[in-house]
């Protein structure tokens, strides 16, 4: 017998509203999670932002008003998300869209307390 939690979960349906600028997914498992454009960016999967090494990830300031421009099918497995700051190199999995919706909280929490070490800011300037 298969746990569900190691069922492969993918979109059913993926929709962007620019008013609220969120991307909603909802997941085969029945979880839907709403991103913002701003955490979608600063949590991009691109070598610029993760780099080769986990200790020495980007915390990418000034992103708080970012918006999405385009999203782009990627095969059966991804999309690519083209911001409007000019960020267009991560290729977003179904598997890490998921982590970023279920991990949200640790993942912002690591971002804003790591802004503030580095005594940055999520407004630009």
């Amino acid at each position: 017998m298969s746990s569900n939690r190691n069922k492969k979960k993918y979109p059913l349906e993926i929709s962007y509203s620019k008013k609220n600028k969120t991307l909603t997914v909802f997941f085969s498992n029945d979880e839907n999670y709403k991103l913002s454009a701003e955490y979608l960016r600063i949590s991009s999967p691109s070598a610029e932002v993760q780099t080769h090494n986990p200790q020495t990830r980007l915390f990418v300031p000034g992103k708080r008003y970012v918006d999405i421009s385009n999203i782009e099918k990627v095969g059966n497995y991804a999309i690519r998300i083209v911001f409007n700051d000019g960020h267009d190199t991560g290729i977003y999995t179904w598997e890490y869209l998921y982590e970023l919706g279920s991990d949200f909280e640790k993942n912002w929490n690591t971002y804003t307390k790591g802004l503030e070490k580095r005594n940055l800011s999520r407004e630009l300037g």
